[in-house]
Protein backbone atom coordinates (compact mmCIF):
# COMPACT_ATOMS: atom_id res chain seq x y z
CA UNK A 1 0.00 0.00 0.00
CA UNK A 2 2.83 2.47 0.93
CA UNK A 3 4.53 1.49 -2.59
CA UNK A 4 1.65 2.61 -4.45
CA UNK A 5 1.06 5.96 -2.72
CA UNK A 6 5.18 6.78 -3.31
CA UNK A 7 4.65 5.19 -6.82
CA UNK A 8 1.10 7.83 -7.35
CA UNK A 9 2.88 10.49 -5.64
CA UNK A 10 6.19 10.44 -8.17
CA UNK A 11 3.78 10.09 -11.28
CA UNK A 12 1.96 13.38 -9.91
CA UNK A 13 5.10 15.26 -9.24
CA UNK A 14 6.46 14.05 -12.23
CA UNK A 15 3.23 15.46 -14.21
CA UNK A 16 3.29 18.90 -12.33
CA UNK A 17 7.00 19.22 -13.02
CA UNK A 18 6.15 18.76 -16.74
CA UNK A 19 3.42 21.23 -16.66
CA UNK A 20 0.51 19.29 -17.19
CA UNK A 21 -2.44 19.48 -15.00
CA UNK A 22 -2.25 15.48 -14.24
CA UNK A 23 -2.35 15.62 -10.44
CA UNK A 24 -4.82 18.38 -8.73
CA UNK A 25 -5.38 16.29 -5.56
CA UNK A 26 -3.25 15.05 -2.96
CA UNK A 27 -1.37 11.93 -3.23
CA UNK A 28 -1.02 10.67 0.43
CA UNK A 29 -4.26 8.84 0.70
CA UNK A 30 -7.60 8.15 -0.79
CA UNK A 31 -9.19 10.08 2.80
CA UNK A 32 -6.65 13.17 2.10
CA UNK A 33 -8.27 13.25 -1.44
CA UNK A 34 -11.79 13.76 0.22
CA UNK A 35 -10.93 15.79 2.27
CA UNK A 36 -8.98 17.90 -0.47
CA UNK A 37 -12.30 18.04 -2.96
CA UNK A 38 -14.47 18.85 -0.29
CA UNK A 39 -12.71 21.79 0.88
CA UNK A 40 -12.07 23.20 -2.87
CA UNK A 41 -16.25 22.27 -3.60
CA UNK A 42 -17.16 24.97 -0.81
CA UNK A 43 -13.47 27.42 -1.36
CA UNK A 44 -12.85 27.17 -4.96
CA UNK A 45 -10.55 29.93 -4.46
CA UNK A 46 -8.35 28.07 -1.55
CA UNK A 47 -4.61 27.68 -2.30
CA UNK A 48 -4.65 24.23 -3.62
CA UNK A 49 -1.09 23.55 -2.03
CA UNK A 50 -2.24 24.63 1.73
CA UNK A 51 -5.29 22.16 0.91
CA UNK A 52 -3.27 19.63 0.10
CA UNK A 53 -0.73 19.94 2.93
CA UNK A 54 -3.36 20.42 5.30
CA UNK A 55 -5.10 17.33 4.54
CA UNK A 56 -2.43 15.14 4.49
CA UNK A 57 -1.47 15.85 8.04
CA UNK A 58 -5.19 15.56 8.76
CA UNK A 59 -5.27 12.05 7.19
CA UNK A 60 -2.60 10.90 9.88
CA UNK A 61 -5.65 11.56 12.48
CA UNK A 62 -5.66 12.36 15.83
CA UNK A 63 -6.19 15.08 17.73
CA UNK A 64 -2.99 17.22 16.89
CA UNK A 65 -3.47 16.74 13.02
CA UNK A 66 -7.05 17.46 12.91
CA UNK A 67 -5.93 21.09 14.88
CA UNK A 68 -3.08 21.80 12.29
CA UNK A 69 -5.04 20.56 9.21
CA UNK A 70 -8.16 22.76 10.75
CA UNK A 71 -6.12 26.51 11.43
CA UNK A 72 -3.70 25.35 8.09
CA UNK A 73 -7.20 25.82 6.18
CA UNK A 74 -8.59 28.40 8.14
CA UNK A 75 -5.42 30.38 7.38
CA UNK A 76 -6.36 30.50 3.83
CA UNK A 77 -9.63 32.25 4.81
CA UNK A 78 -11.54 28.32 4.13
CA UNK A 79 -14.68 28.85 5.91
CA UNK A 80 -14.97 27.11 9.98
CA UNK A 81 -17.42 24.61 9.06
CA UNK A 82 -16.19 23.55 5.85
CA UNK A 83 -12.16 23.60 7.29
CA UNK A 84 -13.67 21.27 10.61
CA UNK A 85 -15.81 18.94 8.12
CA UNK A 86 -13.01 17.96 5.60
CA UNK A 87 -10.06 17.79 8.41
CA UNK A 88 -12.45 15.19 9.86
CA UNK A 89 -13.33 13.30 6.78
CA UNK A 90 -9.17 13.50 6.21
CA UNK A 91 -8.49 10.30 8.72
CA UNK A 92 -11.51 8.06 7.39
Amino acid sequence: MKLAGRITAVAGGLGLALGTGVALAPTASATAQGCYYHVLEDTPNAGKEIVQDACTIGAGGGEENFHTCYHLLRGDYVPAVTAADSCRRAPK
